[in-house]
């Protein structure tokens, strides 16, 4: 039986030399390691009490929308500035080369709902940061965050100390 790193293409020195990009485009290409991901971040959730799913666009949406869907709980989006037609609370976070903002609408989450945020990769952390902050600052309890893929040599794993973090699968580089 595969696994669901067997369906991610590894293509070397992308964007740049030395660096090797995990591709999940072959995942989702693929209806057998779609479903894996998919079941796997759903059996990392079996014994969590949680009421929504929030993910990031565009790649949250991808895996968050299925897992939300399937567990018969809401999803709510977070985008990036100026996206969203309501009112929305916003969070500036840095990146690699600048930074960026993103949004949630303000009335998404109610105080005291306890929130999975999923996620197909994490790298440095700087992104499930600011949206740890805005569930926060909604009233929010972020009780569990799931990704396909972690880049461990990144460290972002740091940055959600005292959360419950799982990944589907681990790189040990970067």
């Amino acid at each position: 039986m595969k696994k669901v790193e067997d369906y991610v293409r590894s293509i070397p020195d992308f964007p740049e030399p030395g660096i090797i990009f995990r591709d999940v485009t072959t995942i989702l290409q693929d209806a057998d390691g779609l479903h894996l991901a998919i079941d796997s971040i759903m059996d990392s959730l079996k014994e969590v009490d949680f009421d929504l799913v929030v993910g990031p666009e565009s790649r949250g949406f991808i895996f968050g929308v299925p897992v939300a869907y399937a567990m018969k709980k809401g999803f709510i989006p977070v985008r990036k500035k100026g996206k969203l037609p309501c009112e929305t609370v916003s969070m500036e976070y840095d990146l690699e080369y600048g930074s960026a903002v993103i949004e949630m609408h303000k009335d998404s989450i109610q105080p005291g709902q306890k929130v999975v945020i999923i996620d197909d990769l994490i790298a440095t952390g700087g992104t499930i940061e600011a949206i740890i902050k805005l569930i926060e600052q909604l009233g929010g309890e972020v009780v569990k965050i799931c990704f396909v893929m972690e880049l461990a040599g990144l460290k972002g794993r740091e940055k959600l100390a005292g959360y419950d973090v799982h990944s589907v699968i681990t790189y040990e580089g970067n």
